[in-house]
């Protein structure tokens, strides 16, 4: 594999392409959830195609006092993985290769989905992952790009700067790897403790509860469908002594109004129990947004939506999501 690695433009540009190029996107310290990628890569390019792994740990989206300095750097364990996913070729660059003036002057804006939730948190962290993004997207000059749903808001703005911006390439995103105990795969897990570990699985935990939440709410939602709960339906059961199935009606009825605030609810239980552990759980945000914009959803919404969490377990910061589909109200 160390023929395939490649450290600067000139190299890249001077590798022959074959068929769809394909590009996965990292910064190292690779692990499953790379792999995923890197293997649906190789699915998406077809054999003929050409599948380039780019391993860069971007300063531009580090904050003041966050691990850029202790972030991991795995480079030949990251090449024996790309190697077996199936990449064609590594590109590891420096620095000064990517940024060969120093800091960038002239740098992409998140806009307004990049202040929201981790842009909130971390100001600045979005216009340094879409610069570099942007920046490795000229030098890659990839049909595809396949980016992990894990990172959820870092996937919508990368779609969105595509579209803005009229970038020729497909943006495709590749479901969360998960471990056996629900722990979504992130090279920070290697921080924690197994007492932190313990405490971080409530971030998964609190997804699922939202997750439950809602399909045993559309579960009665569906009931009311199949025989709507008014007020003629209550009042004829009554008559006819079913006390307790007019009830049943009007909880069905009313199951089928403020999904979003019972899904949030639901996992926000589970988060205030964690907060209690030992070591707690530090909330940084529970939050259920339209992933088009990342901006609540409310009350009366329908249509595709993503729960996100992030928060604090140690020193160690961990974000997670899961999409949701929200159904019509009736």
């Amino acid at each position: 594999m160390t023929e395939l690695l490649l450290h600067t433009a000139d190299e890249l540009h001077k590798l022959p392409r074959t068929g769809r190029r394909a590009v996965v996107m990292t910064m190292g310290a690779l692990h499953e959830g790379h792999a995923t990628l890197i293997r649906t890569a190789r699915e998406q390019a077809g054999p003929e195609g050409q599948v380039v792994v780019t391993v860069f740990v971007n300063p531009l989206q580090f904050g003041a006092g966050e691990d850029l300095d202790r972030y991991p750097r795995t480079l030949d364990a990251d090449l024996s993985i790309a190697e077996e996913a199936g990449a064609d070729a590594v590109f590891a660059p420096a620095v000064e290769e990517v940024y060969p003036g120093g800091d960038p002057q002239v740098r992409v804006s998140a806009g307004p989905m990049g202040e929201r939730l981790e842009g909130a948190t971390r100001p600045g962290h979005f216009d340094g992952m879409l610069t570099v993004v942007a920046k490795l997207l000229h030098l890659t000059r990839p049909d595809l790009a396949l980016f992990g749903q894990k990172d959820a808001q870092q996937l919508a703005l990368i779609r969105r700067m595509v579209t803005d911006l009229n970038f020729p390439v497909e943006v495709v995103g590749v479901p969360t790897v998960r471990e056996e105990d629900g722990l979504a795969l992130s090279s920070r897990n290697r921080y924690l403790s197994p007492a932190d570990r313990q405490t971080a699985l409530a971030l998964s935990r609190a997804l699922f509860a939202g997750r439950d939440r809602l399909a045993a709410q559309a579960a009665l939602r569906a009931r009311a469908e199949a025989a709507p709960a008014t007020d003629e339906r209550a009042s004829a059961l009554a008559r006819l002594g079913e006390i307790r199935a007019s009830a049943d009606a009007h909880a069905v009825s009313a199951a089928c109004a403020g999904l979003p605030d019972a899904v949030r609810a639901a996992a926000g239980h589970v988060l205030d129990d964690a907060a209690r552990s030992e070591p707690p759980l530090v909330l940084d945000y529970l939050a259920l947004v339209d992933p088009k914009d990342f901006t609540e959803a409310g009350p009366d919404f329908t249509g595709q939506a993503v729960l996100a969490v992030a928060a604090k377990v140690g020193t160690t910061r961990l974000i997670d999501n899961i999409p949701l589909e929200f159904g019509a109200h009736s």
